[in-house]
């Protein structure tokens, strides 16, 4: 979650890394509520005090629980139980199938279908859109970006947008659907993803030869494209027993047994087919690189540390499909606009189902961010409209 450190050129890392097509408003609104909402989530106990850089950043600014686990189950929880303390509904196998509205366009609630409850009407002066992005529906995916036909995707089964074409039927318009992001570091045909935080603790990427091939804090898009032109559209993330120690995270991976683990360098190599000797010689350049202060041959700013402490381990990525840009048009109060740019009355959305925050390419932690950034913004506005 990109919330910290938040200096004059936080605002331009988000407009570079999404290429300039980030809508300035919103973007500032993003840098702007950043810290408040960091300090709402830990007010209500999410303890986000682990900081890491992701690739794009010029800081280390993504804040993750003590330890670096993932900090999306911790917001949820964070999130759900606060819901629950002020007596809050929550609907589980719940599907929402439309968005219903007056003749004069103004929303009047929802239809869902749920499997305990059966078919419901609920009716709403406001609703809120946050059902997030389509990466998981392949036809859409195509659709819009061809390029991507074919590959993984590391969302969940739910992420099929419906929610856009939900809003869209009652007359949203959509920006930049066609920007949708891989993400670099993805088991192959798992859609399993290791999280930036592993290399902005420390890790290294090689390919097949056991070379480095990128500077790995790099955008996603770079760092993405580095990989699919390696031998077999693949590479190696690659760290050691000290960057384990300081990331929880890792500790998933290995109880999911994606992690090949050796005492030495030249094991691993072996167990890698990756040609002997060529590793170890990789890694000894590298750790002189971190002594040095400066990477000679691809410019890392951000040398955590020295690979040196054994356990060795290495984990197979390729890119997947991660993040759809595009979405929702909306405005600084998440009001979802219609193809003339007006507010669609009671309409608001938040999250991954908006297009327009990240451009062309989201930094990594900056999902989190936008989801509660507007989130709360959606939330508080729909309250101020239904008062109306």
């Amino acid at each position: 979650m990109a919330l910290g450190i938040l200096g004059p050129e936080t605002g331009f890392e988000r407009k570079e890394g999404g290429k300039n097509q980030n809508i300035p408003e919103l973007v500032r609104t993003l840098v702007d509520n950043a810290n408040n909402t960091l300090e709402w989530l830990n007010g209500m106990g999410a303890n986000l005090v682990h900081v890491v850089i992701a690739g794009g950043a010029t800081n280390p600014r993504t804040h993750a629980p003590e330890g670096g686990g993932a900090v999306g189950p911790v917001i949820v929880k964070t999130l759900e139980k606060a819901a629950k303390d002020q007596g809050i509904e929550i609907f589980t196998d719940t599907k929402v199938t439309e968005i219903t509205t007056d003749g004069n366009g103004r929303v009047t609630g929802v239809k869902a279908a749920s499997k305990e409850k059966g078919d419901l009407v609920v009716r709403a002066k406001a609703v809120i859109v946050a059902t997030g992005g389509f990466g998981a529906n392949p036809e859409m995916v195509a659709q819009y970006n061809p390029a991507l036909k074919g590959f993984d995707t590391t969302n969940h089964p739910g992420a099929t947008g419906d929610g856009i074409k939900m809003a869209t039927a009652v007359g949203a318009a959509t920006v930049q659907m066609e920007n949708i992001q891989t993400h670099p570091t993805v088991v192959p045909h798992k859609g399993l993803m290791i999280t930036e935080a592993v290399r902005g603790t420390g890790a290294i990427l090689v390919n097949h030869k056991g070379d480095r091939f990128i500077d790995e804090l790099q955008t996603r898009d770079v760092v993405s494209k580095a990989i699919l032109d390696q031998e077999k559209g693949t590479a190696f993330l690659l760290f050691d027993q000290g960057v384990r120690e300081n990331l929880k995270a890792i500790e998933e991976y290995a109880r999911l047994n994606l992690l090949t683990e050796a005492d030495t360098l030249d094991e691993l190599a072996a167990k890698l087919s990756i040609p002997a000797g060529r590793l170890t010689e990789t890694v000894k350049r590298y750790n002189g690189f971190v002594a040095a202060g400066k990477d000679s041959d691809f410019g890392r700013q951000h040398l955590q540390r020295k690979l040196a402490k054994a356990p060795f381990y290495a984990v197979e990525v390729t890119p997947a499909v991660h993040h759809t840009m595009g979405g929702l048009a909306i405005n600084t109060r998440a009001e979802v606009l219609n193809k003339a740019g007006q507010p669609i009355p009671g309409l608001y959305a938040a999250g991954e189902v908006t297009g327009g925050i990240h451009g062309a390419n989201r930094l990594g932690g900056n999902a989190v961010a936008d989801i509660v950034v507007f989130g709360r913004i959606a939330g508080r506005q729909a309250a101020e409209f239904v008062k109306k």
